[in-house]
């Protein structure tokens, strides 16, 4: 694992580079990013939450002192390995789509009888729905990305994040396909993705959850879309909200059969 000096170093480096090159000089700069990254992804810190996630996933707690083995994520009760590439789907016992972390939020409920008070984000009760999902995204690495659409709610799920992606509001004005709809686009050194591609999408799709250097902290899905909308201006939108799985569902069809990365390393 990288010390936290070189991690440092490495950072001060892309951060020198983004405010004092000129625009004739962004490719030079776009490789040091990404030899940046390579260096950070060398040991990625998620590992230390994917090690918390397979305990908390095993081990017996709550009321009913049961663990999660039989929670089922959509390929039956147990079953981790390729669920992550295969939600947000349809629930039949809640009656509605869930993504990966509502579904952890369910059947902890379920199972354990712990009523997790997930919408706020620094919980602890929260802190361990990102270290499951974190686990859990890490068992479908390197798999395609195959998010259903055969029930009508998933299919309706995906068709609001579509309009969703695309709808302009705020006091900017903005839309998610303001910045992420265009190709070779980027905002200072950062790329911004056309997550209206299939490549594009299904990376950016499978980015998360991931390990932020910049504040030490694991970000799954639901945080990353939460902090989109917050640039944006627009409302607060709580953990759980329809519009972020909506959102996720829009992205995880568009990205259908891209390789998961995830858990990644973000700067």
């Amino acid at each position: 694992m990288l010390t936290k000096s070189i991690q440092k170093a490495a950072f001060g480096l892309v951060v020198g580079l983004s405010v004092s090159l000129p625009v004739v000089a962004q490719t030079a700069a776009e490789k040091a990013i990404d030899r940046y990254r390579e260096l950070v992804a060398d040991g990625n810190p998620a590992e230390l939450w994917e090690a918390k996630g397979e305990d908390l996933w095993k081990k017996k707690r709550g009321p009913k002192n049961a663990s999660l083995e039989k929670c089922d994520l959509g390929l039956g009760p147990g079953v981790v390995k390729g669920a992550y590439v295969s939600l947000p789907r349809y629930f039949d016992d809640v009656k509605k789509v869930q993504d990966l972390e509502t579904r952890i939020v369910t059947c902890m409920d379920q199972h354990q009888g712990i009523k997790a008070k997930a919408a706020v984000y620094d919980r602890d009760d929260h802190k361990d729905v990102i270290s499951l999902v974190a686990w859990i995204a890490s068992e479908s690495r390197g798999m395609p990305v195959n998010v259903p659409q055969s029930h009508p709610e998933e299919k309706r799920m995906y068709e609001v994040g579509k309009r969703v992606f695309f709808y302009r509001a705020g006091p900017y004005d903005f839309a998610c396909a303001t910045c992420h709809a265009a190709d070779n686009t980027r905002i200072r050194l950062q790329g911004l993705p056309n997550l209206t591609n299939n490549e594009p999408a299904g990376k950016a799709f499978t980015s998360w959850p991931a390990y932020r250097v910049s504040n030490a902290q694991v970000w799954p899905m639901q945080k990353r879309l939460e902090d989109c909308f917050r640039q944006q201006r627009f409302p607060y939108v709580e953990f759980g909200s329809d519009v972020t799985i909506a959102l996720s569902s829009y992205m995880g069809v568009t990205g259908k059969g891209v390789k998961s990365l995830a858990p990644t390393i973000k700067r």
